[in-house]
């Protein structure tokens, strides 16, 4: 490690002393997802070489086929953390149920949330995927006993979230409410090293992203906003859509501009799980100085009434987000 440079556990251990209430368990916690995360990132590397890249021959609760990589990447973040003591249970968008800590091991204060594996069925065209998470506080105030009920929070009570991306290089990007911060890691010697610290989103972007080919299946306000988008008199946007959630968000969040993945026709919830997806990524946008919400409410306001809820998601730069609501409003006609 070069000499000044900042790896995630020195950054971790500094965070924690300006808390002089911290007991570590918190930085345990990022630090054994991090460990998860890089051996997700070997086996996303390798995967167009060995035989784990394809279908594993079963389907989630979502109805999707799962990947092999998808069932390996929860298998490793699920043992990264149940026996660490800090947790009382884990969700996991591959899971249909609450996933409990064994019996055999200590229960602790908080909760995780996590998709393994965002965007795999890119896997096998070597599109940048991603883990996404987010960690809660337990409710109901007791402790070393199992909890299932204290999912059902607004993404307002996260206490810190963040995402990997598994692209040209893997970034680290968490946030516990004191900023937004990348960390790339360095595969010479298996560290993340602090390379964006107190990320940014741009109040205005030139980036629009979302699946145009559904442009028939939308309601007329979110119509309107993308003919504002690609009409605007003051700035040239331009559309860029990986259809890989991590990826569009990573490149929007550095540069500025929205993602939108609205209800429609079809989907009137949208696609995207609320736990797993949408408060994540919307917790990390607002420390960052963004906005995010489902067309009608703040994202993170929204309580969620089942482990696998899904909910519309427009998220990224403040001005884009609040041109859109004001269609959806009718303010802009």
């Amino acid at each position: 490690m070069e000499k000044g440079a900042t790896n995630l556990n020195r950054f971790l251990i500094e965070e924690q002393r300006a808390f002089p209430e911290a007991t570590g368990d918190f930085t345990m916690l990022i630090e054994s997802i991090a460990f998860a995360s890089k051996i997700i990132s070997r086996e996303v590397n390798k995967a167009g070489i060995v035989n784990i890249i394809g279908k594993a021959q079963s389907v989630n609760v979502h109805g999707e086929e799962q990947q092999k990589l998808d069932v390996y990447a929860d298998r490793k973040m699920i043992e990264a953390m149940d026996h660490l003591g800090k947790l009382c249970a884990m969700a996991s968008e591959e899971n249909d149920e609450v996933i409990q800590v064994p019996k055999e091991y200590p229960k602790g204060k908080y909760l995780a949330v996590f998709d393994p594996l965002d965007g795999s069925s890119n896997i096998d065209v070597n599109i940048s995927i991603g883990t996404i998470f987010g960690i809660y506080k337990r409710q109901d105030g007791e402790t070393g006993t199992p909890c299932c009920k204290d999912f059902m929070q607004p993404g307002r009570k996260i206490v810190a979230a963040g995402y990997v991306i598994y692209g040209s290089s893997t970034m680290m990007v968490y946030s516990a409410g004191n900023g937004v911060h990348g960390f790339t890691l360095d595969p010479s010697i298996g560290e993340y090293i602090l390379s964006h610290p107190y990320m940014k989103i741009p109040e205005t972007g030139k980036i629009y992203s979302i699946n145009e080919a559904n442009y028939h299946k939308w309601d007329e306000p979110t119509r309107k906003f993308v003919e504002h988008i690609k009409n605007h008199s003051e700035r040239e946007y331009t559309a860029r859509y990986i259809g890989s959630l991590v990826a569009d968000f990573h490149r929007n969040l550095l540069k500025g501009g929205v993602f939108l993945y609205p209800g429609d026709e079809k989907n009137k919830r949208g696609k995207l799980r609320l736990l797993y997806e949408c408060a994540p990524l919307a917790y990390i946008i607002e420390n960052a100085g963004g906005m995010a919400t489902n067309g009608v409410q703040d994202i993170l306001d929204i309580v969620p009434e089942t482990l696998h809820q899904k909910e519309p998601l427009i998220i990224g730069s403040k001005y884009e987000v609040e041109t859109y609501l004001k269609y959806q409003r009718g303010e802009l006609k």
